[in-house]
Parts: C-alpha cells; structure tokens; sequence
C-alpha cells in the first residue's frame, strides 16, 4: 500500500486504484492478473514447492483473493521455483499445467490471431506462461509476451519471472532496467537479490 500511494499514476487497475485510497484495506475479491505479475520473488526467495504454493496464495490473498487471483499467483511461482531448479521446459510445462488445470499445450503463434486485451488470470497467465515456453532466450521471452497484445506490460512481467529463472537476465537488459529505478527501490532490489543470491544468478542457460 505504502508504495502504491508513493508512485500513483503508474496504471494500475480500478480495483487496486481505489483499494489504495480507501481507510479500510481489506481484500476485493479480485481475479486480476496482478496477483501474477507481482509474484515472482516468492519463486525466488524459497525453495521447496509447497512453501512456494503457500507463499504465493499468501502474497495474492491482501488484494486478490479470488481462487482465480490465487491460481494465477501459484501457477506464476510456481513456474519459477521451477525453473531456478533445473527443469526443462517439458517438465515445467507438465508440472505447472497439471497444479493449475491451465491449457499449456497451445503456441504463441496459435494464440496471437485471436488473443485480446484481458486483465484476468484466467485469460493471461496461461499465455504468459508459454510466452515464455516458446521463446529461446529471456528476451525473446518478454518479445512473446508482448507480441500478443492484450494487457502486455503484465504479461511481459509474468513471461520475464519465468525467464529469469530459466536464462538469467542479460548484462545489457539488467543495466538499462537498474537505470531506470528511483534509488529507494533499487535499494530494496540489491537487499533482496543479496539475501538470496544463491537462488539467482545472471545468464544461466542459452536454451
């Protein structure tokens, strides 16, 4: 919340947009895919699947805690404590598409003709996900996700977790980003890469 209200107007949803500004924060029943896009540090910082699972069902529930927002979450960190371990694309694919009953088998290239603008878990992760399964580097992962159009600044959130996890984030792309953060939040950045330094690492793999 105390973020939210320091950097207003950075396009966050209705929901979220009221919920900062009211006296009383409870949750709103939201199945938006923000529960997703904000997730992906708790892939990250723990390391066993069940903890991952709770965690993120935690960190979803303060806004989004709709089973569809919990879903999304999951399914989010999921892929990346997935990913940060070692596992194919295959066995995240398998993995993830059975906890999260999302269709995974679908390509890019067959979801790009008639994909829209959708806010919702349940019309996005999916697509993030395999933005991700399809692409052969970090950025072409992020390329992916945006390709589809819809609500691509989310996607390509959700798309690049997953990535990093997989490939590391390149010298190039990490630098421009840091660039571009205010101080205090490149602060909270280092703290949280320091404390969990084991579990990232840049450049991992090349396919």
């Amino acid at each position: 919340m105390e973020f939210g209200r320091a950097y207003p107007g950075r396009g966050y949803g209705g929901n979220f947009h009221q919920w900062l500004h009211v006296g009383d924060l409870k949750p709103y029943n939201s199945f938006g895919n923000g529960s997703a896009m904000r997730v992906s540090a708790v892939g990250f910082a723990f390391d066993d699947e069940a903890t991952v699972l709770q965690q993120a069902a935690e960190s979803a529930a303060p806004t989004h805690d709709h089973p569809e927002g919990i879903r999304g979450a999951q399914a989010t960190a999921l892929a990346i404590l997935l990913a940060r371990k070692g596992a194919t694309k295959k066995e995240i694919r398998r993995r993830v598409q059975e906890h999260s009953g999302y269709d995974l088998s679908r390509t890019v290239k067959s979801i790009r003709p008639t994909y829209s603008f959708d806010v919702t878990c349940q019309g996005s992760v999916a697509e993030s996900i395999i933005a991700f399964l399809d692409a052969r580097s970090y950025e072409g992962s992020i390329r992916n996700a945006i390709s589809l159009g819809g609500d691509a600044d989310t996607q390509a959130c959700i798309a690049g977790g997953v990535a990093e996890a997989f490939y590391g984030v390149p010298a190039t792309i990490n630098e421009g980003s840091r660039a571009r953060l205010p101080k205090e939040l490149l602060a909270i950045l280092d703290e949280f890469q320091a404390a969990f330094s084991a579990n990232i690492s840049s450049e991992r793999r090349q396919s």
